[in-house]
Order: C-alpha cells, then sequence, then structure tokens
C-alpha cells in the first residue's frame, strides 16, 4: 500500500502518572490524521488496553489470548510474529490496531535497560510496517519495559499534561528516562508537552497552565487540549472525535493538535533539543 512518506512516523505518548489524557489523546489524534488520508497504526502498549478496549470493546480485549496482542513479541519462550499476523483493521477508515490486554503486564516489568535484547522487542515488531505513514505508540502510567521499549523504537515523544498538581509532578523523571532511551535511540526527541483536560474556567488550571509555560517554554504546544464530554460521548460510540462530531469544539482541538503536530516534525525546531 502506498504512502507519502519514506517510512512511518513513530510516536510514543508518555507520562507516568495515570488518568492524564495519554489514552484519550492517542485515539482522537489517530481520528484526526486518519481524516487526512493519514494511514495509521495504533500500538496498545499498556496492560490496561485502554485503546483496544475503545475500538474492540472491553468484552473483545478481554478474551483476546495473548499470541493475538503486543504480549506475543515480548514472550522470550516464543518465536516473536511478524507484525501482519497482530494488525487489525478497525471499524474507522485508515486507522489499524495492535491491541493488548493483561497478558502483558507480566512482561512490564522495572529496570528495562538490564532485559538484553528485549528492550528492542517493539523496535523490531515496527520495521516490518512500513505500510503506514504515522505509528502512535500508547503507553503505560509508568516508566518500565512497555514505555521503554516505546521509546527505543520512537522518533518522538508527546508528553500529555493535565493542568493541576499530581499532574505535573514526576515531569523531570519523564525527562531523564526520556534521555536515558537517547543512548540506545539518538534520534528520539520530545515533541513536547500536551496540556489536557483543559478546563481555563478554573483558576488553578490557567496557573498551572502559565506555571508550565514559564518553565518549559516552546517544549509547551501551544495547543490545549480541553476537558469536553464530546471526547467522551465519541469513545462511548467507539469513534475518535473527529469521526463521531467532526463540528464540535473538541474535534477543532485536535485538528489544532494534528497540525502543530506536523508543523513541529516538519520543521524540527531547536525545540525537540532544548534541555530540561
Amino acid at each position: 500500500m502506498a504512502t507519502d512518506t519514506a517510512s512511518p512516523i513513530h510516536i510514543c505518548l508518555i507520562n507516568q502518572k495515570g488518568g492524564c489524557g495519554k489514552s484519550s489523546t492517542c485515539f482522537h489524534l489517530a481520528g484526526s490524521l486518519a481524516a487526512l488520508g493519514k494511514r495509521v497504526l495504533l500500538i496498545d502498549a499498556d496492560p490496561q488496553g485502554s485503546i483496544s478496549q475503545a475500538f474492540l470493546g472491553p468484552e473483545v480485549v478481554e478474551r483476546l489470548e495473548p499470541e493475538l496482542t503486543l504480549a506475543a513479541v515480548f514472550d522470550a519462550n516464543a518465536i516473536p510474529p511478524p507484525a501482519d499476523l497482530l494488525i487489525r483493521e478497525t471499524h474507522c477508515s485508515g486507522i489499524s490496531l495492535i491491541p493488548a490486554n493483561h497478558h502483558m503486564a507480566a512482561f512490564n516489568r522495572p529496570q528495562p535497560e538490564r532485559s538484553g535484547l528485549m528492550q528492542f522487542a517493539l523496535r523490531d515488531l515496527l520495521s516490518e510496517s512500513s505500510v503506514f505513514d504515522f505509528i502512535l505508540l500508547d503507553c503505560p502510567p509508568n516508566l518500565y519495559q512497555c514505555s521503554w521499549n516505546a521509546m527505543l523504537a520512537a522518533d518522538h515523544v508527546l508528553i500529555p499534561i493535565p493542568p493541576e498538581d499530581f499532574g505535573t509532578q514526576g515531569i523531570r523523571a519523564v525527562h531523564q528516562a526520556i534521555a536515558n532511551a537517547r543512548i540506545l535511540n539518538p534520534t528520539l526527541r520530545r515533541l513536547g508537552h500536551l496540556i489536557t483536560r483543559c478546563d481555563r474556567r478554573m483558576l488553578v488550571h490557567r496557573a498551572y497552565e502559565q506555571q508550565l509555560r514559564n518553565r518549559y517554554g516552546q517544549l509547551v504546544l501551544q495547543t490545549t487540549i480541553p476537558e469536553l464530554s464530546a471526547f467522551k460521548v465519541a469513545l462511548s460510540c467507539r469513534l475518535p472525535v473527529e469521526f463521531h462530531d467532526p463540528r464540535s469544539a473538541a474535534a477543532e482541538s485536535m485538528r489544532a493538535l494534528t497540525t502543530e503536530i506536523l508543523n513541529r516534525i516538519e520543521h524540527k525546531t531547536r525545540i525537540f533539543t532544548e534541555a530540561a
């Protein structure tokens, strides 16, 4: 299948806090990219399987055998399957998925730097997936094996952060993990911090957003993702908001994010290598 890029652009979404909007951003961003005619592969690298459930439903995902999920790639006692055997077409045109479920939990161990060649399991798998324009990797809320593997396979890192105290904790640890991953993947770059679940009617949200922008400057994307019910309604219908309600403010915010991401990737400005 033809693509307008020489090779896929790999973007992983990481943060060590749950509830910061990683999976939601990944899900809806895929829809915005697909609406532009891009072929998107979603990699569910989270044992919670949120992205998988968003497309397939929880009952289907819970019943998936490990050899049909990303867990098959991390099983050192089995021959890694080719990507084609794991990739599923979704009901959304242009979006494919490699699912995950609870079987991944056994492989998401701490201290991934000590796991030898298993560190490169995702990178090796995705080297076969040249038919896509974008590969988005949704990671669990920690910096263990799954997130580490994703960073070693990715070109760019996007860090979703809600503008509140718990959301902003641990950013330095995330930056350090990225710096460590660059030792083995020198081409890895930060797309930046994405402010998610933002309600600018709340003084605390405005204050934390300004704090983030003052501290990290251009590393914070101009686009913010608001807390809107349209995202949740679309998700309940198992559709990215661009597919479910393209005229909504939620869809507009995702299109703005998509445009900003594409511009940052294209121009490769100094913000990608700016020190934390």
